[in-house]
């Protein structure tokens, strides 16, 4: 069995040398580079096993992918560290400009679109003669309707798009991802039984507001009382502890109080990028923050696209979901135009979000490693399997398909709108 050190090492030098080989060759985005690469080296790997069964080198790789619980990796170590990373580099007083249209296509059309999949996958496996219950289907619009901060914000790297319209998405991305946990966590107690005791449309609004809400509040408190620590002092070691320090125990204290984790880190995050370098920091504590999370940021990432691509090996589909887990592609995409056009036709006349966005809004709904986590953290149940292939599908077509193609998007739908903002 491989330690924790040599898991460590093994995914930090395939994350290196896939890199390395994008880089020079392959040339892609670096994150759908690294997951494409991860992708294709576990096919490769399939087909090695098929033609030399007795390399086993198929057969010693799975065991050491066996060994990493994929969804505690993401959800209880990177996820906290990418959001914190996300939020503190995202412009605070641009974020209240844009208020109104990021909470409407966070909250609104994150609960918008669960309901659509969810109807729809359920009315596809039916037709298609692979019945999954209602109840379960609506888990996997919960788990698949929010856009991923980590992928959507490594794909706006790559994409030259005006700074409202960056700033509602990676507002979107980061705060609809703590609603969709908090959605998944209601619906999932409900499919396999063991939820809370929530009645009604009230009562879910009551539970959300508890769990959202408590998460914003604990990550701004939490986030204060840091930066106040960090502003009474000028000792760059012991101010680059103290966000450390923060986003762990930020996540772990609303873990235990019942608060959304994700939403305290980037409320957290946001307090601390907008009023501590202005306040706290000298240059030379900002800079060494500033490329700490810089260098968390893109090592955390480089991992997990290459974990997405190389689970491939651990995963087990059965040949009749595959047919549906296609059929989940469209429904989704279907179900993202109309959660963020529907919004923007309710409040046309509050005139913040534009209707000329909707097409590239819909294709930049990217999907990534908070998903497939969600979908592997499902209890043993005959729609699991379904669902983590659906799950599969939609990620790696929104990475790949999407994430490539988005500038290319980008300059087809949203050239008018970029012209007349010159204008």
């Amino acid at each position: 069995m491989l330690s924790i050190f040599d898991l460590a090492a093994l995914l930090l030098t395939l994350s290196a040398l896939f890199g390395w080989l994008n880089r020079r060759l392959v040339r892609m985005p670096h994150a759908i580079g690294l997951l494409v690469l991860g992708l294709v080296a576990s096919l490769l790997l399939v087909l090695v096993d098929v033609a030399f069964p007795a390399q086993h080198l198929y057969e010693d790789l799975t065991r050491a992918l066996l060994q990493i619980d994929f969804t505690g990796v993401v959800m209880n170590g990177m996820l906290a560290f990418l959001l914190f990373a996300g939020a503190m580099n995202l412009d605070l007083g641009a974020l209240r400009d844009r208020a109104w249209p990021v909470a409407t296509l966070a909250f609104v059309g994150t609960m918008i679109s669960t309901g659509i999949v969810g109807l729809l996958f359920w009315g596809a496996a039916q037709a298609l003669g692979h019945p999954i219950p209602l109840a379960w289907a609506l888990v996997f619009g919960a788990l698949i309707s929010p856009t991923d901060p980590v992928a959507v914000i490594s794909t706006l790297k790559n994409v030259k798009v005006p700074q409202s319209l960056e700033i509602e998405m990676q507002g979107e991305a980061l705060f609809n991802d703590g609603i969709g946990i908090v959605l998944f966590t209601i619906l999932l107690g409900f499919a396999a039984g063991t939820g809370h005791a929530v009645h009604g449309v009230g009562g879910l609004a009551k539970l959300l507001l508890q769990e959202a809400g408590g998460g914003l509040l604990l990550g701004t408190i939490t986030g204060y009382v840091a930066y106040r620590a960090m502003r009474a002092i000028d000792d760059f070691p012991v101010e680059v502890l103290i966000t450390l320090a923060l986003v762990a125990g930020t996540y772990a204290l609303a873990q235990k109080l019942g608060a959304s984790g994700p939403l305290a880190v980037v409320a957290a995050g946001l307090l601390i990028g907008e009023r501590a370098p202005r306040y706290a920091m000298s240059d030379r504590t900002q800079g060494y923050v500033s490329a700490l999370w810089t260098l968390i940021d893109e090592v955390l990432n480089s991992v997990l696209f290459l974990l997405i691509g190389l689970e491939v090996l651990v995963l087990r589909f059965q040949a009749s979901g595959l047919v549906l887990a296609a059929c989940a592609v469209p429904i989704v995409l279907v179900s993202r135009l109309i959660a963020v056009a529907t919004p923007i036709l309710l409040f046309r006349r509050v005139q913040a979000l534009s209707i000329r966005n909707v097409p590239f809004l819909t294709w930049a709904g990217v999907r990534g490693g908070i998903s497939v986590a969600l979908a592997l953290s499902l209890p043993d149940d005959p729609a699991k399997s379904a669902i983590l292939a659906a799950t599969y599908a939609v990620v790696l077509f929104t990475i790949i398909v999407q994430g490539s193609t988005l500038g290319l998007v980008a300059r087809r739908t949203l050239k008018r709108t970029v012209d007349e903002t010159a204008g």
